[in-house]
């Protein structure tokens, strides 16, 4: 049987790019959107051209020319849309809308991925209000996507170990603190962290999976399970280490947010919400979800310990 074409829209960005990859690795052929308002970012068409070095094919297309959409997804099966949550904030989710109105008047795709790959936006109807519109944002696509009949497949990917896992879930940097570490809270609310190339294998692996048809991916790998102190304990592990550990209230940390600039309010409620609401793990998977791991046993996703090696 042949394997889907599939069409990734956002392949130069940091999920995107693995996408791509993974596309390719399970023999898809792939197609990546080549939009003009590139313009003169090199970095990107360079990129772009080394996925067609590898097998992939470039496709004209913009979001200000329906007709192109239009003729981009006539081409493929799939659609997977990758672009970054800062293009999905209210004032550019017009992106994604115009790119379902592509495919429902294309109307040949068997299956559409929306650029989500984070917290499931259905179970953050109590979030905070910092941040908030990404979750409304996404629901607004998601209701376009379910009221034009559009097969999709959601899939919730958690904690990004890059932006997770090297810095211990610290809010100041991206590598790991070498003296003293913040805990919030107790430390003991339940986390879900990922390598970002394991997202993209067990994306890619749903697109012709009858059993993720209209359904929400869930990232949850037994071992990738782990509090806060359960993270930092595997990295002093590692590193022969111990870190002093200061223990952030909710309150203080919640009060810590007043002075920041709306972007870091919204960083730092993701946080709150992960590590004092526990909202990865505080649900169960309902009929209308499927856990990756279960479903893909064949993938050797990569454990947290492995994932920090890189750090030392």
């Amino acid at each position: 049987m042949s394997k889907n074409r599939i069409l990734v829209v956002g392949g130069t960005g940091y999920i995107g790019k693995r996408i791509v990859k993974a596309s390719l690795a399970q023999g898809h052929p792939t197609f990546v959107l080549k939009r003009p308002e590139i313009g003169y970012d090199v970095e990107k068409l360079q990129k772009l051209l080394s996925f067609k070095e590898k097998g992939a094919r470039l496709i004209d297309g913009s979001f200000s020319d329906h007709q192109s959409l239009v003729d981009a997804v006539k081409q493929v099966d799939v659609v997977i849309c990758t672009m970054s949550g800062v293009q999905l904030r209210s004032h550019n989710i017009l992106l994604q809308l115009k790119l379902v109105d592509a495919i429902k008047e294309a109307g040949n795709i068997k299956r559409f991925l929306p650029s989500e790959f984070g917290i499931d936006p259905a179970q953050m109807e109590n979030g905070l209000e910092y941040g908030r519109e990404t979750f409304d944002d996404k629901m607004v696509v998601r209701k376009a996507i379910e009221e034009a009949k559009i097969p999709y497949t959601y899939v919730s990917a958690n904690c990004f170990g890059g932006y997770f896992v090297g810095n211990l879930s610290q809010t100041y940097t991206l590598v790991p603190p070498k003296d003293q570490v913040f805990i919030y809270g107790d430390g003991n609310h339940k986390a879900v962290f990922m390598d970002e190339d394991d997202v993209a294998t067990y994306t890619v692996k749903t697109v012709d999976d009858p059993r993720t048809f209209n359904k929400t991916l869930y990232l949850r790998p037994y071992e990738n399970i782990l509090t806060h102190i359960q993270l930092v304990e595997k990295w002093e592990k590692l590193s022969g280490k111990l870190l002093q550990k200061v223990h952030i209230s909710a309150q203080d940390f919640f009060d810590s947010m007043e002075d920041l600039d709306h972007a870091h309010k919204a960083g730092f409620a993701r946080i709150y919400q992960i590590f004092y609401d526990g909202c990865l793990m505080n649900f169960e998977i309902g009929e209308r979800g499927e856990e990756a791991s279960k479903l893909y046993p064949e993938v050797k996703y990569t454990r947290m310990d492995e994932y920090l090696q890189r750090y030392l």
